[in-house]
């Protein structure tokens, strides 16, 4: 790939700033579409960027995330749709508007940060000035600030080979914000720092929007960071958009299974058992309904009031690992049951440490959940009661696309 294709930058003075769109958002995707040799990349995308505000765009490998990514920043033309930032289009199939990636204003920040070893931090950062002919006072008044912005303020004349990952991933942001652009896309781009670094980092980012005030759009497979940055999450399976909304009613309320598997709920299929038991407020409260899941126990779960499925309905039981409690058998659990916990007999059939807490896969009637809880000196063979509240439980359709991850993954072999 060229440099110009690798970093690409638009002064912000080139153009003057214009309002968001009064029909979207500072960043407008409507109906995107893009295949490759055939196969669709990209199925019919739309979402919205508010000014100032960071999107994730979360999936697994081969949804189409990145090539979202690379059709704003005009690295791809797509085949279909319209591509707008601050009110101004960027990509019209209809009207042919493709305006070259250096017209766009934004900056990019790649997964392998694209440092050239043959210049030093200084040189790295100040490149994209470079090209433009801004004058060598001017950049270095610039290159100073970013870097100082960066935290490396220090590291001016060293070999970029010397620096760490840390370090070279703060070079690739500085160069992507050396021209003060509206928007900056993010690819990936610290996947390849380890879990603490990783954290950092993303203080750090969020901490430097904050002060620069531009746009961000992120592309992630990582649900913890896509909610530690983002301000809205759009989550995509196989080039279309799956569900989209703030990071806590993404990963609090699932609409599909195939969100919920991803973000790692137990998902669990079954046929709806009776007719809805309660409803104790329809604005704020659930429909209740008890659900026969495939060859194991009855369980109740709650679905919206627009979704209330029929007796013998196919459905989804979707838990999160976190919302499952086990005891010993023999130990008296602490909590008032109250809340109508459901307890079931099980067995503990697999047993791992993670630290502060320890995750279980638990047998209930020949049907296999994931359990995390604090460790409570459970270990493989023990026989345990297992409590989930009906409140923990969200029931979902049957649908096509909830299959995408390939069918039932509880089942006990």
């Amino acid at each position: 790939m060229t440099a110009r294709a690798e970093i690409i930058h638009a002064s912000a003075s080139d153009r003057p700033y214009a309002r968001a769109d009064d029909a979207g958002g500072f960043i407008a995707v409507r109906t995107l579409s893009k295949t490759f040799a055939g196969v669709v990349a990209v199925n019919s995308v739309s979402f919205d960027v508010q000014p100032g505000s960071t999107l994730a765009l979360l999936g697994p490998s081969g949804c189409g995330k990145t090539t979202i990514l690379r059709c704003i920043a005009g690295l791809e033309t797509p085949d279909a749709g319209r591509i707008s930032i601050g009110g101004k289009p960027v990509f019209d199939h209809v009207s042919g508007v493709d305006l070259m990636p250096e017209q766009r204003d934004l900056g990019i920040v790649f997964q392998s940060y694209a440092i050239w070893p043959h210049m030093n931090v200084a040189e790295n950062v100040g490149f994209p000035l470079r090209v433009r002919r801004i004058g060598r006072a001017e950049i270095q008044q610039r290159v100073e600030r970013i870097l100082a912005l960066v935290g490396l303020a220090d590291w001016m004349d060293r070999p970029a080979t010397d620096l760490s990952g840390g370090q070279q991933q703060r070079v690739a942001l500085a160069r992507a914000l050396i021209h003060e652009p509206r928007l900056v896309l993010f690819d990936e781009p610290m996947s390849n720092l380890d879990a603490q670094l990783r954290e950092h980092m993303r203080l750090e980012l969020k901490m430097l929007q904050r002060r620069l005030g531009f746009t961000a759009i992120f592309v992630t497979h990582d649900q913890a960071e896509a909610f530690a940055i983002a301000d809205d999450v759009v989550v995509m399976n196989h080039g279309s958009v799956e569900m989209s909304g703030p990071p806590r009613t993404v990963a609090r309320a699932p609409q599909s299974a195939f969100v919920a598997r991803f973000l790692g709920f137990n998902v669990i299929p079954g046929l709806v058992d009776k007719p809805s038991v309660s409803q104790a407020n329809a604005a704020f409260e659930p429909f209740y309904v008890d659900v026969r899941l495939d060859g194991g126990p009855v369980l109740r779960g709650g679905v919206i009031a627009e979704q209330v499925p029929k007796p013998g309905e196919r459905v989804f039981v979707c838990i999160r690992r976190e919302h499952i409690s086990a005891r010993k058998v023999e130990e008296p659990y602490a909590e008032r049951l109250h809340d109508h916990t459901q307890v079931f007999l099980g067995e503990v059939k697999a047993a791992t440490f993670l630290g502060f807490h320890q995750e279980y896969i638990l047998e209930i009637d020949g049907l296999e959940v994931r359990a995390v809880q604090l460790d409570m000196g459970l270990e493989t063979g023990d026989q345990v009661k297992v409590h989930i509240r009906p409140q923990s439980c969200i029931v979902l359709p049957d649908r096509a696309a909830c299959l995408a991850f390939g069918g039932n993954l509880n089942r006990a072999s």
